[in-house]
């Protein structure tokens, strides 16, 4: 019974995550969900209280596929953009949630386990920097932010911004990432 519970909630998560990429949290549909997660929406407020709660495990789960999905190389940060640029590209779903989260949630606690990682990931770029391995132009920190942007720069412009500068190759989108960041790091 505890793998069909188990199996219940990953589908409604990842049918949230549809929903919610799509809609975001205020115009999410809790009917929709459940239709596209076989199940009945009752389940959604068994499992998460409500659609704010599955929207926060849509969240967390985020959070955690970028996290692990993609280990920071100090001594390649132009290489770690440009992955996570792919990341991006590859399921698109992710910076219209990051979007969506700012917009609609910006105000909620944050998730500690993502702001471990970024102290982590920045403390690195900042030992990097004192080896003299990576330009102090800017502080560690917000090189970082710098480089998460600039990484997500193709999935959040606005489209007459992309209209102009017409570049719809994907691997020239990730080698100009990788070029700006080498700029900024070298």
């Amino acid at each position: 019974m505890q793998r069909d519970a188990e199996a219940t909630k990953q589908r409604l998560i990842a049918a949230g995550r549809a929903e919610f990429a799509a809609y975001g949290l205020n115009g999410a549909r809790v009917d929709r969900i459940a239709d596209a997660a076989q199940c009945n929406k009752a389940q959604i407020y068994h499992y998460f209280k409500n659609k704010a709660g599955l929207f926060d495990a849509v969240w967390d789960g985020l959070v955690v596929q970028i996290v692990d999905g993609l280990a920071i190389d100090v001594e390649d940060l132009p290489g770690f953009a440009a992955q996570l640029s792919d990341m991006y590209a590859e399921h698109p779903e992710l910076p219209r949630l990051i979007t969506w989260q700012r917009l609609e949630r910006g105000g909620d606690p944050l998730n500690e386990f993502g702001v471990e990682n970024v102290r982590v990931r920045s403390a690195a770029i900042a030992e990097a920097q004192a080896r003299g391995g990576v330009s102090t132009r800017f502080e560690a920190r917000v090189l970082f932010a710098l480089m998460i942007h600039i990484a997500m720069l193709w999935d959040a412009s606005n489209p007459e911004v992309l209209t102009v500068v017409d570049l719809d190759d994907r691997a020239q989108r990730r080698e100009i990432v990788r070029q700006v960041i080498a700029a900024l790091t070298g």
